[in-house]
């Protein structure tokens, strides 16, 4: 369950902190969001500058475009670039297991109502956030948001608690209308990330990933798949890059940890429809008459 951090000074700062290195992280990594540019250079950026300023990667730099909803990261040694993409970045930074997480689309497809739909959808539910208000509630306003626009919410994709070290905890906050759902009270910490798509308003999972996590930690006999184990731990229960772990027997070791049940994958989000994606997300810890936004 989501923090609930409002008598806690100590947290709520680092809550802030790491909204503060996020915004300066994200700011950057956008101006380098051009056609041409590489998708691995803007993903090792986000991930450098964020240690550089003090804060770790609360999850690997999301690099979603196009049908792409989410999940999406530079493998080792990618090469793509940016064409004329709608692309969302997704990033995280945690200080101390506290953690901020934002989202924000870059248009370069000429798809401007595509972008504004999930950012004042955001905007919009920002606005209704205060103890008492439902989740239900700030799905309404999110779908209701996008659908003035002619476009359709992302019906299975939500927002999420934020806990130490948990980067997606409960509640799940919707993107769209449902009876009643949880009621925010002060000092819960959420993160709200509405998503709008020309296309059905759907996602499945894609047929890669390169993004996993712990589940659990069980002993193993192979060597190959001990080492690769000990790295993973590394990253406690937060979402790691394939790209970040060094053997020479990856794919393999990945492989009989996943079916060990030790890691879960995160394959990529695909619009179910083939739909354009954007995405505008937030951090806020609840307050007694509203919210804060950390990384804004």
């Amino acid at each position: 369950m989501t923090d609930n951090v409002y008598n806690r000074e100590d947290i709520l700062e680092k809550y802030r902190e790491a909204g503060r290195i996020l915004k300066i992280v994200r700011t950057e990594a956008a101006d380098m969001v051009r056609v041409g540019n590489s998708l691995l250079e803007v993903a090792d950026f986000v991930e450098k500058k964020t240690i550089e300023l003090g804060g770790r990667p609360a999850f690997p730099c999301n690099i979603s475009r196009n049908q792409e909803a989410a999940h999406a990261t530079p493998k080792v040694g990618d090469t793509d670039v940016f064409g004329k993409d709608i692309v969302k970045l997704d990033l995280g930074v945690h200080v101390d297991g506290y953690i901020a997480d934002s989202a924000i689309t870059v248009d370069l497809s000429g798809n401007s109502d595509l972008l504004k739909a999930s950012e004042d959808a955001l905007a919009a539910a920002i606005d209704l956030v205060k103890p008492g208000v439902s989740t239900g509630e700030v799905g309404t306003v999110i779908e209701e948001t996008i659908r003035s626009y002619g476009l359709s919410p992302i019906l299975n994709l939500t927002g999420h608690g934020l806990s130490q070290y948990e980067a997606h905890d409960n509640p799940g906050v919707p993107n769209r209308h449902v009876e009643g759902g949880y009621i925010m009270k002060e000092g819960d910490v959420l993160a709200i990330e509405p998503f709008a798509t020309n296309g059905a308003g759907l996602v499945h999972d894609g047929s890669w990933a390169e993004i996993y996590s712990l589940i659990k930690k069980k002993p193993v006999r192979l060597p190959a798949v001990r080492n690769v184990l000990k790295q993973v731990e590394e990253y406690r229960e937060l979402p790691f890059a394939k790209r970040w772990l060094n053997s020479d027997k990856l794919e393999y070791s990945l492989i009989q940890l996943e079916r060990a049940g030790i890691i879960h994958s995160y394959p990529v989000l695909i619009e179910s429809s083939g739909g354009l994606v954007s995405q505008s997300e937030h951090t806020l810890i609840i307050t007694l008459d509203g919210c804060e936004v950390t990384t804004k």
